[in-house]
């Protein structure tokens, strides 16, 4: 997946082979695609080298190239099913990222996190395991 994404992203003007390997560097496939989608400029333009215009650019040129995001294992989930976890991703994130630290590292620590529960914990546990990631 990562292969298609690359070559659809040098395929947008103004994007190269370095800048395309810095967005997939900065941003998973799947979160990737979900930008494009749903045209979350800002999620894009977190990515370092990459502009509000670019982004713009991107979203727009690519929103109906790119391949479905990968489904769960089982089928998809609804949307309503899949909100609360993907609300407190988010929210752990952001704390982390006002935090001072770096978006990579900060989504590997809040993946890991949320891989390891069974079910989503609460925000304050969510965030004090991720730092304690982080810290390791």
């Amino acid at each position: 997946m990562e292969q298609q994404l690359f070559e659809r992203l040098i395929g947008v003007s103004g994007i190269g082979p370095k800048l395309a390997l810095a967005v997939l560097s900065g941003i998973e496939p799947d979160d990737l695609v979900r930008a494009v989608r749903t045209a979350t400029v800002a999620r894009l333009s977190a990515v370092p080298g990459i502009g509000k215009k670019t982004a713009e650019r991107i979203t727009l040129e690519l929103k109906d190239k790119l391949p479905a995001p990968a489904a769960p294992v089982g089928g998809a989930a609804p949307p309503a099913a899949r909100a609360p976890a993907d609300e407190l991703r988010t929210d752990v994130l952001s704390a982390l990222l006002n935090l001072g630290y770096h978006r990579p590292l900060a989504e590997k620590a809040v993946d890991g996190v949320l891989a390891k529960a069974a079910t989503p914990p609460p925000l304050e546990q969510a965030v004090r395991a991720a730092l304690r990631a982080l810290a390791r």
